[in-house]
């Protein structure tokens, strides 16, 4: 079988960790960032970490 090319958006918008999590990073921090305040913009900067079938169609997007 041919190798399967990695998916452009997914890699763009996920990685993966050495002991291979899935990080992804958070919604709502580009713009209307004036009605926020500062712990909750502080908190958009950290990756989340994404699990379950989500996760294992991820590697799979990405060729892992």
């Amino acid at each position: 079988m041919p190798k399967l090319k990695t998916h452009s958006g997914t890699k763009d918008r996920f990685k993966v960790t050495k002991t291979g999590k899935v990080l992804r990073g958070h919604s709502f921090k580009v713009h209307n960032l004036s009605k926020k305040s500062a712990a909750r913009k502080r908190n958009f900067a950290i990756d989340q970490k994404v699990t379950g079938k989500a996760a294992k169609s991820i590697k799979r997007n990405l060729g892992e």
